[in-house]
């Protein structure tokens, strides 16, 4: 694996997101409790930055069009987009964020 710094914990707030771009990959960062979830950062429906959208439990809404998806899996669970997003391993080490986009 190849583990890169992502962000620092503090720039990320529980139940929040955060876009971050690593390797040239959009990824969108968020904070349930104490585990950080790291996912395709742009909703493939209309391209809106996923960590602007609203979050409510484990699942995050697109801000353009209320697509729906599971934080943890990434699982799309309402349209308009119709397929599930990326996940990519995240883990925090110390004050550091960690994310491995493969």
């Amino acid at each position: 694996m190849a583990w890169q710094r992502a962000a620092s914990v503090a720039e990320i707030k529980e139940d929040q997101g955060l876009h971050v771009n690593i390797g040239g990959k959009e990824i969108a960062l968020f904070r349930i409790g104490d585990t950080v979830y790291a996912l395709e950062g742009i909703c493939p429906h209309a391209e809106a930055f996923l960590s602007e959208g609203f979050i409510d439990g484990d699942t995050i809404e697109c801000p353009l069009h209320q697509a729906q998806f599971h934080i943890p899996s990434g699982k799309c669970l309402a349209p308009p987009a119709d397929r599930d997003l990326a996940t990519f391993p995240a883990k925090i080490e110390g004050n550091d964020i960690l994310v491995d986009v493969g």
